[in-house]
């Protein structure tokens, strides 16, 4: 840490807080061929969205071709759609998932 000193003498820490990490949204996006019951699943195993939400989510994806699943650290962002990309070959369907700085 950086001091600063006074008039008088006395020395004071200087505290620069440091940015928050660039955040990153975690899409689905549309296909014709996986199914709703599958997003809804990926959404709930990978992501902890309840029934509801995730199945508002899995409507939004069908109906405008992509949706948020969540916003995080480019780490963590990275991972999640590594891992749902795994899990959707491993099923043997085309979902794909992608992520993007939240701006």
């Amino acid at each position: 840490m950086a001091t600063q000193t006074h008039e008088e003498g006395v020395q004071e820490a200087s505290t620069t807080l440091p940015e928050p990490p660039r955040m990153y949204k975690v899409l689905l996006l549309n296909d014709d061929y996986t199914p709703m019951d599958f997003v809804i699943l990926v959404l709930q195993r990978f992501f902890s969205h309840d029934t509801e939400q995730a199945t508002r989510i899995m409507l939004k994806v069908h109906n405008e071709g992509r949706g948020v699943c969540g916003i995080y650290p480019r780490d963590i962002a990275a991972t999640k759609v590594e891992q749902v990309l795994a899990f959707a070959r491993q099923h043997q369907h085309p979902l794909a998932c992608t992520m993007e700085e939240n701006q």
